[in-house]
C-alpha cells in the first residue's frame, strides 16, 4: 500500500467552554497518554449517492486503547467506523473521499484488497452472529481460510488461545463440537470476539456490541474489552455514555455527520469544550 501524504490538515479545535461544575460520568479506566497512532483520518467525507453523510472528519486513533464514538442516531459514527475496514464499499453508490491510513498505509490505495484489509481490521456487530457451525469451527474458520496453521495441533492451539482471550474457554472447553448458535447471547458475542481475534487483527471495531445483551452479559463484554485493549486497538460505537466512560480512554462526539469534539474520555465527560457535547451528555437532546 502507498504511503500516506501530508495532505489534509488537523481540524481546528472548537472554542473553549467554561469548565463543567461536576463530572457527569466518572471514568474508571486510565487515560492513555503518548500512545502511538494506529489509525489516522484526514478530511474524510462519505456520500450515499447525492446525500452526504460525513463531513471532513479528521482524527487520530491511538493503538492499544479503546476509542469510543458517541452521538445521537444518524450522526455518522457507524458510517465513520465502517470506513476503517471498507464495509461501506458493500453499499451501492457509497463514495468515500479524504485519506485514511492504518499504520501509515493508505487503506483506500489502489491495490489494497478489502478482503485482506478486513482480516487486519476485524468487526463485531450489534447482534451476535456466530456461523451455523460448531464452536470450534467458528473460531477456526478465519485461520483455516487464510492458511495460518499447518496442522491440527496448531489449529487447536489457535482455537484455545482465542477462546481464552475472549474469556470463553472455561465455559465451552468440554463442548467444542456443539453448535455456536446454541450458546447464550453473551456467550455468542464472546464467541464472535474469539473468532475475530483468531486471525490476529491489528484493529477491532465494535458496533454497539452490547445493545442486544442483558446487564450481566454486558458487564462481561466490557471487562473483556478492557483486557483486549492491552494488545489491540479497539474502536467502539455506543449509545451508552456510561459504557463509553467505563471502557474507553478516548471519546469522539459526532453530530449531524460532523466530528464535534474528540479528546480524553474523562475530559469529554467532565469538561467538554463545545456546548453541543455538553448538551448531549446531559441529555438535552439525543
Amino acid at each position: 500500500m502507498e504511503e500516506f501524504s501530508a495532505a489534509g490538515s488537523e481540524r481546528a479545535p472548537p472554542p473553549s467552554m467554561p469548565a463543567m461544575s461536576a463530572p457527569i460520568v466518572k471514568q474508571s479506566a486510565g487515560v492513555a497518554t503518548g500512545a502511538p497512532v494506529k489509525i489516522s483520518a484526514r478530511d474524510v467525507n462519505v456520500f450515499y449517492g447525492e446525500k452526504q453523510a460525513l463531513f471532513d472528519v479528521s482524527m487520530d486513533i491511538p493503538d492499544r486503547a479503546v476509542t469510543a464514538f458517541i452521538g445521537p442516531s444518524g450522526c455518522g459514527k457507524t458510517t465513520f467506523l465502517r470506513c476503517f475496514n471498507r464495509m461501506n464499499d458493500l453499499i451501492e453508490k457509497c463514495r468515500v473521499t479524504g485519506t485514511l491510513q492504518i499504520e501509515g498505509k493508505d487503506a483506500y490505495a489502489k491495490g489494497v484488497d478489502p478482503v485482506v484489509l478486513r482480516t487486519r481490521v476485524g468487526m463485531v456487530f450489534q447482534k451476535p452472529n456466530p456461523f451455523p457451525k460448531s464452536i470450534y469451527d467458528n473460531v477456526a474458520y478465519g485461520p483455516r481460510i487464510h492458511g495460518m496453521t499447518k496442522s491440527k495441533k496448531e489449529m487447536d492451539e489457535v482455537v484455545e488461545k482465542s477462546l481464552r482471550r475472549a474469556g470463553l474457554w472455561d465455559e465451552v472447553k468440554d463442548r467444542l463440537g456443539a453448535p455456536g448458535t446454541g450458546l447464550s447471547g453473551g456467550q455468542q458475542q464472546r464467541l464472535v470476539i474469539a473468532r475475530t481475534v483468531a486471525v490476529n487483527p491489528d484493529v477491532i471495531l465494535m458496533d454497539e456490541p452490547c445493545s442486544a445483551l442483558d446487564p450481566i452479559a454486558t458487564a462481561k463484554i466490557e471487562e473483556l474489552i478492557d483486557e483486549l485493549r492491552t494488545n489491540f486497538c479497539i474502536v467502539i460505537v455506543t449509545h451508552s455514555m456510561a459504557q463509553a466512560a467505563r471502557v474507553s480512554q478516548k471519546t469522539a462526539f459526532f453530530h449531524m455527520g460532523k466530528l464535534v469534539e474528540t479528546g480524553a474520555t474523562e475530559e469529554i465527560f467532565t469538561n467538554p469544550r463545545d456546548s453541543r457535547t455538553q448538551d448531549y451528555i446531559t441529555g438535552r437532546f439525543g
